[in-house]
């Protein structure tokens, strides 16, 4: 782990309830800023790739650009719903 992280974790088990809460809030804010930012580098026909959660790589072309999914376009095995966080750009 890296310093700022283990701060972080060290200042979490100092904290009570209604500090934790807000801390919650301020990750949820945060992962909903970087999803947003994600997704606004990409276009649809942009070539695309990400990795399933069992390991598997996607290749496809993005279809449909949303809030914080894009829908991608696969060869072989249709489309699917990824979160922008996941998706890398392919050089065309």
């Amino acid at each position: 782990m890296n310093n700022l992280v283990t701060k972080a974790t060290e200042l979490v088990y100092q904290m009570d309830n209604d500090q934790l809460n807000q801390l919650v809030e301020a990750v949820k804010l945060k992962r909903t800023h970087l999803a947003r930012q994600a997704v606004r580098a990409f276009s649809v026909r942009d070539a695309v790739q990400f990795t399933s959660r069992d390991g598997r790589t996607y290749t496809g072309t993005v279809r449909k650009v949303n809030r914080k999914y894009i829908v991608v376009d696969t060869v072989r095995n249709g489309s699917y719903r990824v979160p922008a966080t996941m998706l890398q750009m392919l050089e065309a």
